[in-house]
C-alpha cells in the first residue's frame, strides 16, 4: 500500500513497538507518520502507570525525532470534526470510545490513512482504514 500520510493510533504504536512487521513496513513506506496529540496523552499516560516507564519514553522520544513524524494539535477544525462523528455515531447508534472520536477527527483533519487494531473506526465515514492483525510467529 502505498501513502502518503499514514496516522497510528495508540495499538498501531504499541504493535510498531512490539515488531508487528505488518507494522514495520506501512511506518517505513509511509512519507509523513501522524501521531495525533490523544494518542501521544494514552502513551504518556500509560507509561506513568507502567513498570517500564523510562525505556517507554526514550522509545516514543526517539520516535518522535524522524522528520517524517509529526504531532497534530487538536485545532478548532479538529473539533468540527470531532462533532460530526460524534453526532454521525450516535445517530447510527455505535457509540465508540471518546479519546477514538478524536484521534478519527485529526485523522480526517490531515487526510490521513489510520493504522490501527480497533475495528469500531471502520464505522466512520470519511476515514480511511488500514487495519492491523495480530502478527504470525514462524
Amino acid at each position: 500500500m502505498s501513502m502518503n500520510t499514514l496516522a497510528l493510533d495508540t495499538s498501531a504504536y504499541s504493535a510498531l513497538r512490539t515488531g508487528h512487521q505488518r507494522a514495520i513496513s506501512l511506518v517505513q513506506k509511509a512519507r509523513t507518520i501522524l501521531l495525533p496529540a490523544v494518542v501521544l496523552g494514552e502513551l504518556l499516560g500509560g507509561f506513568e502507570y507502567g513498570r517500564f516507564r523510562e525505556r517507554n519514553r526514550e522509545g516514543l522520544h526517539s520516535f518522535l525525532q524522524s522528520n517524517r513524524v509529526q504531532v497534530s494539535s487538536i485545532t478548532a477544525e479538529t473539533a468540527e470534526r470531532y462533532a460530526a462523528i460524534y453526532a454521525y455515531l450516535r445517530s447510527v447508534g455505535r457509540p465508540i470510545p471518546t479519546n477514538d472520536i478524536w484521534i478519527a477527527a485529526s485523522v480526517m483533519e490531515y487526510s490521513a490513512v489510520l493504522l490501527t487494531t480497533d475495528r469500531h473506526y471502520s464505522f466512520i465515514p470519511h476515514i480511511l482504514v488500514e487495519m492491523l492483525t495480530p502478527d504470525r510467529k514462524n
